[in-house]
Formats: structure tokens, sequence, C-alpha cells
């Protein structure tokens, strides 16, 4: 068991889930690191924790390095108690893969998996230092099943999920008393799908526009659910979160027909974009 206590620190906690995470954490007595690029969310959300907790605010762009660098220096001089690590913070790009281009393919993994990576290298030393602690890297249904259409998030997503269990492993295999969550969630309502970039080669408006449509019909879980489920793992030291019941019935679904999921996959989609 991880006792939730001491401090967390949080990127990508300006909106979503990082920022129902907070929340969550801040009223189970946690003290709070949190990151973002948008400084008037951070402003915002501390503003709405209050003063009961230690809170402190960090521009931070995960996609560079020595922004995390920075961040995880300023955070655990903060607050020495920092034992709970959650690299949260992540973008979209929507297009088939010869619709984006490779700068546009990079920048997704600057974010999406590098972020992670820089996260949990730069704030490792520190989580080491202490009693307990917890890591909680963010991967998706996408780092398990991989649709058209999401070639760069997908691999990114998959990538931390390789990332994360081998250094969970390694952690282990060492007697560490640092443990890693690796969450894996459905669709979550937040603005992930509205605030995708588009790939250079789409020029249809009108499918982003329905794939938006689709993912906010399809996305159940809302983000403070999505954070008590990813504190109860963190409890109960959970090497796999899955959040929401789209994200169990995919994970069955493809261990069953590992190579053959997406057929019926597909027309399971079709109907609940129909509402039938």
């Amino acid at each position: 068991m991880t006792t939730i206590r001491g401090a967390a620190a949080i990127t990508g906690a300006a909106s979503g889930i990082g920022r129902a995470l907070a929340i969550e954490l801040a009223q189970r007595g946690c003290d709070l690191a949190l990151a973002d690029r948008d400084e008037a969310g951070l402003k915002a959300l501390a503003a709405e924790i209050g003063t009961t907790r230690k809170v402190s605010v960090h521009r931070v762009d995960v996609g560079e390095p020595a922004d995390i660098v920075r961040f995880a220096s300023e955070a655990t001089i903060a607050h020495p108690t920092l034992g709970i690590v959650v690299n949260n913070a992540g973008v979209a790009l929507m297009g088939s893969f010869e619709e984006i281009d490779q700068a546009q393919m990079d920048w997704l993994f600057d974010i999406n998996f590098w972020g992670v990576v820089h996260g949990t290298r730069a704030f490792l030393p520190h989580l080491k230092t202490r009693p307990e602690a917890h890591i909680v890297n963010l991967s998706s249904i996408f780092g398990i099943i991989a649709p058209p259409g999401q070639s760069a998030y997908a691999a990114a997503k998959f990538a931390v999920r390789g990332f994360s269990e081998s250094v969970r492993h390694e952690l282990a295999v060492a007697g560490s008393q640092v443990k890693l969550s690796l969450v894996h969630p459905g669709g979550v309502a937040t603005a992930i799908a509205r605030n995708a970039r588009t790939g250079i080669g789409v020029t249809d408006n009108a499918r982003r526009a329905q794939s938006i449509d689709r993912f906010e019909n399809a996305a159940k879980t809302t983000p403070k659910d999505a954070a008590l489920r990813i504190i109860r793992g963190i409890e109960k030291n959970e090497p796999r979160i899955l959040i929401g019941n789209d994200a169990r019935f995919m994970d069955l679904l493809q261990r069953f027909r590992p190579g053959t999921y997406w057929a019926p996959l597909q027309r399971k989609l079709e109907k609940m974009a129909k509402g039938t």
C-alpha cells in the first residue's frame, strides 16, 4: 500500500485529469507542485484549492527537457516531502500517417513520450530518498490498441507503456521503495480532442469536426472519476490502471484477438456513435 501524504508533482495540471487529480489529492492532505504551460489555468487551480495546502505553480513545457529539470529542482526544494510524481501532460494529433509530417510526429513524441521519460529521470533521484514514493505515468487505451488515424499518438503511448513497465521491473528487482503505476484511460471528458493539432495533409475540416463529436459522445468518464481511480490505484500499488468500461472492454478484446481486434471494435464504435 502507498499512503497518500506529503506532496505530489503533476504535469498538465491546469485542465482535465491533471486538474481533477490535483483537487482530489489536496482534499486528501497532499501539498502540490503543479506544472503546465497554461499559467492562468494553474493560478486559477491554486486559488480554487486555497490556502489549506501548500501549492506551488510552475510554468513548464514538458516538450523542453530543461523545463522538466528545472521543475523537478524547484518542486523538491519547495516540497521536501514530495513522494508522488504524475507524468500526465499530453497532446493529440489528428491524421493518418501519410497526413502528418515528421516535424509534427517529433512534436508529439517530445511531449507524450520524452516528457514522461525526462519527468521520470528528473524526479527519480529524489524519490529514492523517500521512505515510500510513487511514479504515475499516463499512457492511454491507445497504448494497448492502435486505431487508424492515431499512428503518432498510439506509437508514443505504446512507448510510454514499454518504458514504464521496464522501469517498474527494474525498481522491483532492485528492491526499491519507489513504485510505478501505468495508467490507460479510455474516453475521458477532457478537451484533448478539441485541442488536437491537425496533420499538415488534412484538408477536410468536416472530418475534424466529426472526430471531435465522436470523441465527446464516447467519452463517458469524468475527469473526477478518472482521478479517483488513479488515486485508488496509487494506494493499492496497482501496476496497471485501466480507466472506464470502454478501456476494460478494449483491453479484453485485444487479448482475445491481438491481431484482428480492429474490425469488431470498429463496428462497436460505429454503433456507439449512432447511439445504438
